[in-house]
């Protein structure tokens, strides 16, 4: 039976209980009714005191969780979108991401971030947040864009000993599937080749990972275009030599994402295959971003604020013939 992505997220955070005595989860509504996603359905029955309902604070929820991680705890929080997790900016930020450095006591702790758009979501439950996390020291930020990746990511958050935000995506909690979710092996950090190539390099993450496959499948039926997929799967750390080998293989980039295109994960792609594959590229670099807007509401114009697989390949097009 095919497993969904929201499944393997249920199915890592029931293998973490049942291995792991330190796990707990914590977050609104994730007990008895299962969570907003119901990534947490069953998992209270079965793990009485180890699944928490919090209180409707997302500041207060990552304050205990900090809490609980100094005496060595490690707690799971699910966010019910990335959207509210600004609420807790201060205790993520300035004190999880932060104690290390400061004493030397380490913060295993995991926040489950819903995030990227969904039609009729709006501007309070569609936005994409991992390039502002990104931005702190101390911070790992993880975006899987497989159902294997989900599970074997979120297993490796919670081991991993600094503060993790786990970036899911929420349009792909049920409409991608896997026959099973046990994956290759790859570790946080390290980037995958969804698919290969040789015109041009798309590097993506999360949702746009299969926007960018749909796209290289049009371009290939079109005009016999190969275009290279990279998955980053993880965006702090960012594998740069798989970026850059690609580059080197390909000649032409384009970094895309579903976050607002100010000062996210996309400039960056292009920040460092321009200081250090310059001389790798055969045209100038491009990205490709949501509008710089909140997000609308309305299907249609959430359709047209993020990228779609038709306007990667206007970009690609524009690329490929400079």
């Amino acid at each position: 039976m095919p497993v969904t992505y929201i499944d393997a997220i249920r199915e890592a955070q029931l293998y973490l209980l049942e291995t792991d005595p330190d796990v707990f989860l914590y977050g609104q509504d994730i007990g008895e009714f299962g969570g907003a996603f119901k990534a947490t359905k069953g998992l209270q029955e079965r793990f009485p005191g180890r699944v928490k309902d919090a209180p409707i604070s997302e500041d207060a929820m990552i304050g205990v969780a900090v809490g609980a991680a100094i005496e060595g705890m490690k707690p799971i929080v699910e966010m019910q979108f990335a959207d509210f997790s600004s609420i807790a900016f201060n205790q993520i930020v300035n004190q999880a991401a932060t104690h290390y450095y400061r004493t030397g006591v380490s913060i295993p702790l995991t926040v489950r971030m819903p995030s990227g758009g969904t039609p009729g979501s709006g501007p309070f439950h569609s936005q994409s947040m991992e390039s502002i996390y990104a931005h702190y020291p101390g911070i790992v930020v993880v975006t899987p864009a497989t159902v294997a990746d989900a599970y074997s990511m979120l297993i490796e958050s919670v081991q991993c000993p600094d503060p993790v935000v786990y970036c899911e995506h929420k349009f792909l909690y049920r409409w991608l599937k896997a026959e099973d979710f046990k994956g290759d092996g790859l570790p946080i950090g390290k980037a995958r080749i969804t698919r290969s190539g040789k015109h041009a390099t798309v590097v993506a993450y999360s949702a746009m990972v299969h926007e960018a496959v749909r796209a290289a499948d049009i371009l290939q039926r079109e005009g016999g275009w190969e275009i290279e997929v990279v998955d980053l799967r993880s965006v702090k750390p960012m594998d740069t030599d798989t970026i850059i080998a690609s580059v080197a293989r390909t000649g032409r980039l384009l970094a895309l994402g579903e976050a607002f295109p100010w000062g996210g994960v996309s400039a960056e792609v292009v920040s460092r295959v321009v200081a250090e594959g310059f001389h790798l590229l055969d045209a100038p670099p491009m990205r490709l971003n949501a509008k710089d807007t909140p997000v609308p509401y309305h299907p249609k114009l959430w359709a047209a604020h993020r990228p779609t697989p038709e306007s990667v390949c206007v970009a690609l097009r524009q690329l490929l013939a400079y």
